[in-house]
């Protein structure tokens, strides 16, 4: 229904921004990361999410597009509501999210508060199995040579690639973003790390 709101900023607090559009404030629920982004009375962005239920419609909104496609990954897992998806975003950037998950980094989940065990495995487990899935539409979607790096034939490159386009990122920004870095002698967290940090630039 919505795809992003664009507005002034016009209150904040915890887990929450109030995006004035044209004299109507829209409540949304966020991270600590998006709200760190947000200055009251300065315009913004947010790319939102609408949950409807029986008993309430809730707008989520946020910062960035990687944001928000963890945030729906994470809502898509059962056992976990867009509380607790909040909660681990609050904790987690996008990238870090997606760090934890390759490297099946349980205590970077259960650090977050009411994220136990089990939850967090069930986190890597099923977003793991997306990653894979990722990464096999990477391999045989006709993907030419020039959307993808040459590099990617080789197992880390095509993870490394998997994870990226987990977060929402196109071939094109993939293919840029792991140019020149080195794929046979980083670890595959090395290369995910280095390729994140060409995307911000």
């Amino acid at each position: 229904m919505f795809y992003y709101l664009s507005g002034t900023v016009a209150e904040t607090e915890a887990n929450l921004a109030v995006i004035d559009c044209g004299g109507v404030g829209y409540a949304c629920a966020t991270t600590n990361y998006t709200l760190s982004q947000l200055k009251k009375g300065a315009q913004a962005k947010l790319y939102t999410y609408l949950n409807v239920r029986e008993d309430a419609m809730e707008l989520f909104g946020f910062y960035s597009r990687s944001e928000l496609r963890c945030f729906k990954l994470l809502i898509g897992v059962s056992g976990v509501g867009p509380k607790a998806a909040l909660a681990i975003l609050s904790s987690n950037t996008p990238e870090n999210l997606t760090m934890a998950i390759v490297t099946e980094n349980e205590k970077a989940l259960t650090a977050v508060p009411g994220i136990g065990k089990k939850i967090a495995q069930r986190i890597i487990l099923e977003l793991k199995d997306k990653l894979a899935k990722a990464e096999d539409e990477l391999s045989f979607s006709g993907v030419s040579g020039a959307a993808m790096p040459a590099a990617v034939q080789g197992d880390k490159a095509k993870e490394a690639a998997a994870a990226l386009s987990v977060l929402g990122y196109g071939p094109a920004e993939i293919n840029m973003a792991l140019k020149g870095v080195d794929m046979a002698s980083l670890p595959l967290e090395e290369i995910i790390r280095q390729a994140l940090k060409h995307m911000v630039k």
